[in-house]
């Protein structure tokens, strides 16, 4: 039901950020396990994307997506370029707001393609931080931390934010 009222072009994300349709259709199918499906949406979204950069080459959630993607789809250095290109564009230093968001996605991408250590490194960092987007009920929760979860080192930094 929720895909089926998503628009055709997809729904407004954070600071007008197009989030595809079809980005959505891979996540839902990821989730289902329908990997033929997950695969086929995410390839579509990446195109999406890709047209999407080079109309607008600075637009940091845009990498940070396009990384999450990459990811998915298991293109794994140019998932990270991406993640870390949307970093370069919003250093902590200039967008603490915002920076912390690509940081967040940085880490999420480097969870899913096998770098625990540099995705847990991204979030010992930042994790429980305000405007982190990284709270208790997100690493608890959260699906696309899964590829941390049973790592004593991701389970000490959810038992830190822990509600007292």
């Amino acid at each position: 039901r929720a895909l089926a009222a998503t628009p055709p072009e997809g729904g407004r994300g954070y600071l007008g950020l197009i989030v595809p349709r079809e980005w959505y259709v891979g996540c839902t199918a990821r989730t289902f396990n329908r990997p033929e499906t997950a695969r086929a949406a995410f390839t579509a979204t990446r195109a999406i994307l890709e047209k999407e950069l080079r109309e607008k080459p600075d637009s940091a959630l845009t990498w940070s997506l396009l990384g999450k993607v990459k990811a998915a789809l298991g293109e794994k250095q140019e998932a990270i370029a991406a993640g870390q290109r949307a970093c370069e564009l919003w250093p902590l230093s200039k967008e603490p707001g915002w920076g912390v968001r690509t940081l967040r996605h940085l880490a999420m991408i480097y969870a899913w393609v096998g770098e625990k250590d540099l995705a847990l490194q991204q979030l010992s960092l930042y994790a429980g931080q305000p405007s982190s987007f990284v709270d208790y009920g997100d690493l608890k929760l959260n699906p696309d931390w899964d590829p941390l979860r049973g790592d004593p080192r991701f389970e000490k930094i959810v038992a830190s934010l822990a509600p007292k």
